[in-house]
């Protein structure tokens, strides 16, 4: 049978003196303990019926949320194949490809969480989508700058291309604008044109913001060569190439005239007969009041941060970063806002303090699986080697640790938290030993998957655990066929020869063995106890005697009772299964066998008389 999603099972326990109900939400979480104030029927006193939950995690209950589970699991394991032998260097671009396979998962998972919150009707629903969507939006937005940053570790020059790649990907507003515009009669005269236009250059989309330039060129033929002269300019804007054979103090000395040459204009009042064109000559130079003033168009801090880099300092290190970093959020923010928990982790992460951007990230987040995963890739870049924790362990495997932990909650994600804990080399094994053991076994074909964990990796006391655990329900169900079976897989001897015992008081009551392929192919398996070798021994006598194998079998028979293998107490039973041998024409037990067989009815014979008299034997009585 299949695993299916249940709900969390909540149990309500009354404090009747108190008026209060204490109840507890098993599932997925840290804390999953919660008061609430309860109302009893006719009682006068106003309870709130509210559940205060402290703390419950339904991530991993989401269908479309449980995809990014599964998809990032082939991608960490992936990761952990990457040769220890390569150098850092060399292994970069695998990193960086592996980081961009983390991003898609997140955006496939966000895009399929946006189309269901625009088709479902339930309110509550679509606000909890919503929530989702804006959590994996930060998500990807800080993984992307890490990226940048840390992983690829982009140098002067092609950082600033990085960062203009990051802004635009986040910041996708402008081509919605632009094929609003586009679809209008008259795009030229639409009133979101200028933004549109002002947007793409704020982006350095300068070929975009060209091609709408035209439009409106061709609308006042009388300015046709004040918007020639913006096009050059535009057109003439250096961006550098990384993969040239230009330097960077090359690139600084050309950017450098193009940057007096947009100056010049501005001076010569070439584009003062149009505002608008005025307002981006003065955007190119890096005016600071006219980036500001485009305060709505830009959004977020970051974005002006990363337009100012591009019109005032496009050959920026990284490690000058922070100090462009903190002037702008003082800028963008006016004194009355209060920067987001967001803010504090981008501002973090252009400092390049990697441990406070996860630690910042496992306050905010609410769950591990940003932060195990991230760290585990820069942990493998070689960028967190420094960084351990009081307890022993490093922060890597810490979060790993905990991320599984959490996966373990899960009816089917568990599977997926035992290859993070055998990647965790220090704590990882005496975790999944705590965890496999806490996994419910509702049917058979978990308890199976659960087996097959604990035998790859030889774990011989969980094996006998969960073995004896489902031998004991199947022998209460009456299940004996399996309850042998479990039995057997955990060699325990004692638990085999009760069932064995049970079998064959089975066939003394019915006169036939059940599950007999099971018995038929014991094996080396029946050698676990002397019931259970008498089980199969006796099982292949009468194999033996349905195929006319008379001599075989009356050897077999003769063996199990005078090797003492077979019980006492069923010796009855072997002595008449050999009457319909002694009554075959020809003759099957020689002189020799016949007398053991003779001697076997006399040890029996004396044993049941002494048996029954010390039954009658009085009992002593003492006087003292």
């Amino acid at each position: 049978m299949e695993e299916l999603d249940v709900e969390a099972v909540v149990t309500e326990i009354p404090a009747v003196s108190t008026g209060k109900h204490m109840g507890f939400a098993w599932g997925p979480g840290d804390i999953l303990v919660y008061e609430t104030l309860y109302k009893a029927k006719g009682a006068s006193s106003s309870g709130s019926s509210l559940i205060h939950e402290v703390r419950k995690d339904e991530d991993i209950y989401s269908p479309i949320l449980r995809k990014l589970f599964n998809e990032s699991h082939h991608i960490f394991v992936g990761l952990q194949t990457v040769g220890e032998d390569v150098p850092s260097k060399n292994k970069k671009p695998q990193f960086v490809s592996i980081s961009k396979n983390y991003r898609s998962v997140i955006r496939a998972c966000m895009e399929e969480l946006q189309q269901l919150a625009v088709l479902t009707k339930d309110a509550e629903a679509a606000t909890r989508l919503g929530n989702q969507v804006s959590i994996l939006l930060a998500i990807e937005l800080i993984w992307n700058l890490c990226e940048v940053l840390f992983i690829d570790a982009a140098p002067a020059g092609s950082l600033l291309l990085h960062l203009l790649d990051w802004v635009r990907l986040h910041k996708a507003d402008v081509d919605e604008k632009t094929r609003e515009v586009l679809q209008s009669e008259s795009p030229a005269e639409h009133h979101n044109y200028w933004d549109v236009v002002v947007s793409y250059v704020l982006q350095g989309r300068v070929e975009e913001a060209r091609q709408m330039l035209v439009k409106q060129a061709n609308l006042h033929p009388a300015a046709r060569g004040m918007f020639k002269l913006m096009d050059k300019l535009l057109s003439k804007m250096p961006f550098y190439n990384p993969r040239s054979t230009q330097t960077l103090t090359e690139f600084d000395v050309i950017w450098r005239h193009w940057h007096e040459e947009v100056d010049r204009c501005l001076q010569d009042n070439s584009f003062s007969s149009n505002q608008h064109l005025e307002f981006i000559c003065k955007i190119l130079l890096g005016d600071e009041d006219s980036l500001l003033e485009c305060k709505d168009l830009l959004g977020t801090w970051y974005h002006f941060l990363v337009t100012r880099l591009l019109f005032c300092h496009p050959t920026v290190k990284p490690t000058d970063l922070h100090y462009y970093a903190q002037s702008c959020m003082t800028m963008f923010l006016d004194s009355r806002s209060v920067s987001e928990p967001l803010d504090s982790i981008l501002l973090a992460s252009f400092e390049f303090d990697i441990h406070q951007v996860i630690k910042d990230c496992s306050i905010v987040l609410n769950n591990w699986w940003f932060v195990a995963h991230l760290t585990d890739l820069l942990d493998h870049c070689k960028l967190l080697q420094s960084h351990n924790l009081h307890f022993g362990s490093n922060l890597r495997e810490f979060l790993l640790l905990e991320y599984a932990s959490g996966l373990f909650t899960h009816h089917s994600l568990w599977q997926l938290a035992v290859d993070y804990f055998d990647h965790c080399p220090e704590f990882g094994r005496v975790y999944l030993e705590l965890q496999i053991e806490r996994v419910p076994l509702e049917t058979e074909r978990k308890a199976l998957k659960v087996l097959r964990v604990c035998e790859e990796r030889q774990m011989s006391e969980q094996v006998r655990s969960i073995c004896k655990i489902m031998a004991t329900r199947a022998l209460r169900n009456n299940r004996l066929g399996s309850a042998l079976s479990w039995s057997i897989r955990a060699k325990d001897a004692a638990f085999a020869t009760l069932i064995s015992e049970r079998f064959l008081q089975d066939y003394s009551t019915r006169g036939t063995f059940s599950d007999l392929d099971l018995i038929d192919n014991l094996g080396p398996s029946m050698l676990l106890s002397n019931r259970l070798t008498f089980l199969g021994k006796y099982r292949e006598f009468h194999r033996l005697y349905g195929q006319k194998h008379f001599s075989k079998a009356a050897k077999l028979l003769l063996s199990l009772m005078t090797a003492k293998i077979a019980p006492q107490s069923f010796w009855m039973t072997l002595l008449t299964d050999a009457l319909p041998l002694l009554e075959q024409k020809e003759v099957i037990f020689s002189v020799d066998q016949t007398y053991e067989l003779m001697f076997c009815l006399e040890e029996l014979t004396f044993s049941q008389v002494a048996a029954a008299a010390s039954e009658k034997k009085p009992r002593q009585v003492s006087w003292s």
